[in-house]
């Protein structure tokens, strides 16, 4: 796909200028993300009684400068198919408030500025798990499937697993099986998530030549994908359960919450409005992850005290 002519427009006020810089890096994915990497700490320093402040506050900047370097290198690269949808043609390089160049030395720069304070102030597998999340989200994801196969939202779902992963190595300084469950259960829930949005804005992923699911395979395949893997959330969930790494309170009210989305998901397959039900398993989506996230840190919290 050929680049399409930028226009540069100079934003009026330092204000505007520190904005861009800002939302190039997607703060609310790296949020997200953060709060992924922080329940995977918590977890570990509960599992091994030992927190670490120092060690902690590194993980978490270091963290969050990789994923948004990642991010911004990410927008550098879309520069072409941003401006074909709604949501991402305002964004300060397709709109011309910012210049590429710009964008790709910023993102350079934080990105290789976090996998420092990963290798140095955490550990060596903290960081590589950091290059492997950033590698598959731009070289993998952004640079080759995105624009070139269905299999863009699965495989692009590791990079997007990685930050509690990241959390519970800096703890334990291992990849053990608790740190392969985090992994799961974070890389399962993304394709039923994104999956969701591409069948609300198919006609955008069209138009910009993105071969999402929904666009080359139609609903009646993306629904069968979303139930599969939400069916697959059941068995992840109870491996973190069978590490050891959280209790009782997370499984019981875990399972429940997948046993849900499984239903949510299959009625998918009876319902006439498929905008309403693809909108309804995206909120959902978000429900589920936050309300996962949220219950293994009860869970450590419940099992410090009792």
């Amino acid at each position: 796909m050929e680049r399409s002519a930028e226009r540069y427009i100079t934003p009026h006020t330092l204000a505007d200028i520190w904005k861009d810089f800002i939302d190039i890096t997607k703060p609310g994915i790296n949020a997200s993300n953060l709060l992924a990497t922080f329940t995977g700490y918590l977890l570990a320093a509960g599992y091994t009684h030992t927190f670490g402040w120092m060690v902690f506050i590194y993980t978490m900047i270091g963290t969050a400068l990789v994923i948004a370097g990642g991010c911004t290198l990410n927008n550098f690269y879309d520069r072409d198919i941003d401006p074909h949808m709604e949501r991402t043609r305002i964004r300060a390089v397709p709109s011309g408030r910012m210049k590429p160049r710009t964008a790709l030395i910023y993102g350079i720069i934080l990105t290789v500025i976090g996998h420092l304070v990963l290798a140095f102030g955490v550990n060596l597998l903290a960081a590589i798990l950091g290059f492997i999340g950033f590698g598959v989200y731009l070289f993998v994801y952004t640079m080759w499937l995105k624009r070139t196969s269905t299999w863009n939202t699965v495989v692009g779902g590791i990079s997007g697993a990685v930050p509690p992963v990241i959390g519970w190595v800096a703890v334990t300084g291992r990849l053990d099986l608790a740190a392969w469950a985090l992994f799961f259960i974070l890389f399962l829930w993304q394709p039923p998530h994104f999956f969701a949005l591409a069948m609300r804005k198919a006609k955008e992923y069209k138009a910009a030549g993105i071969p999402m699911l929904p666009v080359v395979k139609g609903n009646a395949e993306t629904k069968k994908q979303i139930l599969i893997f939400t069916i697959l959330l059941l068995p992840a969930t109870i491996l973190l359960f069978a590490t050891d790494a959280v209790g009782w309170t997370f499984l019981t009210t875990a399972i429940i919450l997948d046993v849900i989305y499984v239903v949510l998901a299959i009625k998918g397959f009876s319902k006439q409005d498929e905008d309403l039900w693809a909108k309804q398993m995206f909120l959902y989506s978000l429900v589920y992850l936050t309300m996962i996230l949220f219950l293994m840190m009860v869970d450590v919290l419940v099992r410090q005290i009792f």
